[in-house]
């Protein structure tokens, strides 16, 4: 019987712990949003377009997204094809709040300049964009 007893003085303040840790988690979720952080380096539609479908799905769950397009990712403009519309998924991102950066180097080595979607930007813009995100990915 004493056993017992000191089984269930130890089970009981572990579960009401284990609960009061699943509720915070909760609670901490709905109150803070993350700031999420994209860097994208690829030019294969696949890879672009899933990219911006994951910043449109956070920003659909409230979140912050900011993406800054680096080396080959400074393409993502011109990447639609049959299966893979990227324009559609970059359009939608900057309407729901999405921010995009585009390397000015990049552009430049490609002749290219940056759009109104994807504004000409520097290190500078890309450093801050970290240094401002809960989580960083890249594609």
């Amino acid at each position: 019987m004493k056993r017992i007893f000191i089984i269930l003085m130890l089970i009981i303040p572990l579960y009401s712990i284990s609960q009061n840790y699943n509720q915070s988690n909760k609670d901490a979720k709905n109150d803070h949003k993350m700031k999420i952080g994209m860097v994208i380096y690829s030019n294969d539609a696949e890879t672009v377009w899933n990219a911006f479908r994951f910043g449109n799905f956070a920003l659909d769950e409230g979140d912050s997204v900011n993406v800054f397009l680096l080396a080959k990712g400074v393409e993502a403009e011109s990447l639609d094809s049959d299966k893979f519309n990227v324009t559609d998924q970059i359009k939608r991102f900057v309407n729901n709040g999405g921010k995009i950066f585009a390397c000015g180097t990049c552009l430049t080595i490609r002749e290219k300049e940056g759009s109104d979607m994807c504004p000409l930007s520097t290190m500078q813009d890309m450093y801050e964009m970290i240094m401002w995100s809960n989580k960083i990915i890249t594609f």
